[in-house]
Parts: structure tokens; C-alpha cells; sequence
């Protein structure tokens, strides 16, 4: 098959997150089938290793799961396929899976993580439960998470944090409002606050995160004729690599100021730390060169955070356009496959 039908084989494999056992068992029967390669399974992950004498060990890691939608959408177009997953990350699921049975032979070892659940609560990835229940099949020198890059390497990535935050009022009738604090109409000045911060740029080894920070859930009310005595407002802080936990929670209570207060509750409900570039590591500076383009940093989180934990050198690089995960209508083009295909390849060998 052309790599556009390999990719679109795929993409028709419904893998949400937490349903991935048919593709993982489709990833797990091709790459069973390449006499180079020892396969194991782990849960729903699938890792696959060449096992020979070399002196250094690469990984290529790449999440089996999407976001909600409908794989039957999937069509193959002249040059492209367009379909749940394509571009985050089947795309690059598919070109793994080709240098994976290539059997020529490389002098490096390599290994190949297929994992699940990545596009969910951090505590629930499948790569954590590969390091929890095997972590022999995690060792390396350096690593590429393939995430789609558009075929330039994104160095580092972002951190994630989650907040739950609770303003509390007085409940009153709607009638008599004056007897109250609507907990509701103080929201307004937290979404406000929210809405005009201004992203912070932080530069680190030449590439520059922007922070941002977005209200993604409200609620508030019990009823139509009373004055709400709680809102409840969740916001996703995305934080540079110069930053802590820690740092990133007393920045985000700086950005909201007064409109919180002290009866009020701020609550980190998931942290997901980030990744500093790692742009002077001389196996993430020959992923650089090979791919032909000066290195950008990271937007958004990935699992490049945790090999970095685990003291892994890695880097974001992958087929597709970033732009358009998680998009309705997203697509990778054969144009990207190939230049994937050949970078990849090239570093690898």
C-alpha cells in the first residue's frame, strides 16, 4: 500500500482515548511480522525494540489515541488524508511503523513506543504505565516524540495546569437581590482579568514560549429565581520551561489579583510539568540538522515533559501542521509523510 493508504488504515481504526485496543492490536500485528524487532505488549501499548550490539539506544514514541469525533469521516484525497487522527498523530504512526520493519540494518538500536491515552489526564498515560510495569523498555539516549511538527523540531514544551476556581456569595431571591452577593456577577471580573492578560514570552536556547492562560468551564446557579452563592470557573495556565509548579501557581493567583478574595478557593487539580529545549545535547542537535530547519520551541505539552523527567534527552518532531490537531478537518499530506520519512531515517541511521 502507498503511505496515504497505510495512514488512512488507520485513521478508520477508532482509538479514542480509552478505546484503543483495536489499533494497538493492528500496530501489534504488523510490527509482529518484522523479524528485527522484539515486540511486547503492555496494556494496550505496544513497544517494539531492535535488540542487537549497539552503542547507543534511540526512541521514537507516539500516542495511539484521539480526541472524540468520527474515524468513518476519513477519506483519501489526491494528496492528503483527511480524518479524525490524521495529523495528531497517525501520520507519524504510520511512518514508524515503516522504518520499524525496515530491516536494513543501523548502528544504533532503536525502539519504538506505541502508547495510549496521551490526549487525557496525565495520571491515565500509557506511557507512565509502560515505566510503572516495565521500565526496561523506556531506556535510551535520546528521544523523538512525534507529534506533529509540520517536519521542524520543537524543542522543549510547555507546562500544564489545571484550576478549579471558586467564588463565593451570599444566596438571596432574585427579587431582593440587595439581601445577597451574586457569586455569578463576580465571575465577570475574574473572566475579565483572564481575558486581558497579556502572554508572557520567556527565550531559552534561542527559541521562545509565550505563556497563555484561557477559562475553559463556568458554572454557576441553583435555580432561575435565586442569587447564585457559587461560581465555579476552571482555567488551563500553559507555563514556560523556567517555571515550577510552585512558580506557576503564585503567577496565576498574581494574574487574577482581587478578583479573587480571601473566602475564595484556588485549586490546581492537574499539573503537567514542561520541558526545557535540551538544544545543546549532540543527538537533538543532529535531529536539528537532519531535518533542515532551525529549531522553534514547543506550543502546548507533551511527553517530551516526561522523558525529560527521566532524564532523556528528547525533542517534538513529526508529520502533519500543529495548527490543525484536534481539529475537525484536520489532514497530513503525503508532502509531509515523506519529509518525515526521510528525516527520521536519517537520524535514526
Amino acid at each position: 500500500m502507498s503511505r496515504l493508504d497505510e495512514v488512512l488504515s488507520l485513521v478508520s481504526i477508532e482509538s479514542v482515548s480509552g478505546h484503543e485496543s483495536a489499533l494497538a492490536l493492528e500496530v501489534e500485528r504488523r510490527l509482529r511480522g518484522a523479524p528485527t524487532l522484539d515486540v511486547q505488549r503492555v496494556g494496550d501499548n505496544v513497544v517494539a525494540r531492535t535488540v542487537g550490539h549497539g552503542a547507543r539506544r534511540l526512541l521514537v514514541a507516539g500516542h495511539l489515541d484521539t480526541v472524540p469525533g468520527d474515524p468513518a469521516a476519513a477519506q483519501r484525497l489526491e494528496d492528503r488524508v483527511r480524518g479524525l487522527g490524521a495529523c495528531d498523530m497517525k501520520g507519524s504512526l504510520a511512518i514508524m511503523i515503516e522504518l520499524a520493519r525496515d530491516p536494513r540494518p543501523r548502528s544504533v538500536e532503536v525502539t519504538w513506543v506505541f502508547y495510549v491515552r496521551e490526549e487525557v489526564a496525565r495520571a491515565d498515560s500509557g506511557l507512565l504505565e509502560v515505566r510503572r510495569l516495565r521500565p526496561d523498555l523506556l531506556v535510551a539516549d535520546a528521544a523523538v516524540v512525534a507529534e506533529p511538527t509540520g517536519g521542524v523540531v520543537e524543542a522543549g514544551c510547555q507546562g500544564s495546569m489545571r484550576v478549579v476556581v471558586e467564588l463565593r456569595g451570599t444566596r438571596a431571591h432574585t427579587a431582593r437581590p440587595y439581601r445577597g452577593i451574586n457569586a455569578l456577577h463576580r465571575l465577570g471580573t475574574l473572566l475579565t482579568r483572564v481575558a486581558s492578560y497579556e502572554s508572557r514570552a520567556v527565550e531559552i536556547d534561542g527559541v521562545t514560549y509565550y505563556e497563555q492562560v484561557q477559562a475553559v468551564r463556568a458554572q454557576a446557579g441553583v435555580a432561575d429565581n435565586v442569587v447564585p452563592d457559587l461560581a465555579t470557573c476552571t482555567l488551563n495556565y500553559r507555563v514556560a520551561p523556567d517555571r515550577s509548579g510552585e512558580d506557576a501557581e503564585m503567577a496565576l493567583r498574581e494574574i487574577l489579583g482581587d478578583a479573587v478574595g480571601a473566602d475564595d478557593e484556588v485549586r490546581v487539580v492537574d499539573w503537567a510539568p514542561p520541558a526545557l529545549p535540551r538544544l545543546s545535547d549532540p543527538l537533538i542537535q543532529r535531529l536539528v540538522s537532519v531535518s533542515g530547519a532551525p529549531a522553534r520551541a514547543k506550543v502546548g505539552w507533551t511527553d517530551v515533559a516526561t522523558f525529560a523527567e527521566w532524564g532523556i534527552p528528547s525533542a517534538n518532531y513529526g508529520a502533519g501542521d500543529p495548527e490543525l490537531a484536534h481539529h475537525r478537518d484536520e489532514f497530513v499530506t503525503v508532502g509531509e509523510l515523506n519529509e518525515f520519512a526521510r528525516g527520521l531515517g536519517a537520524w535514526l541511521a
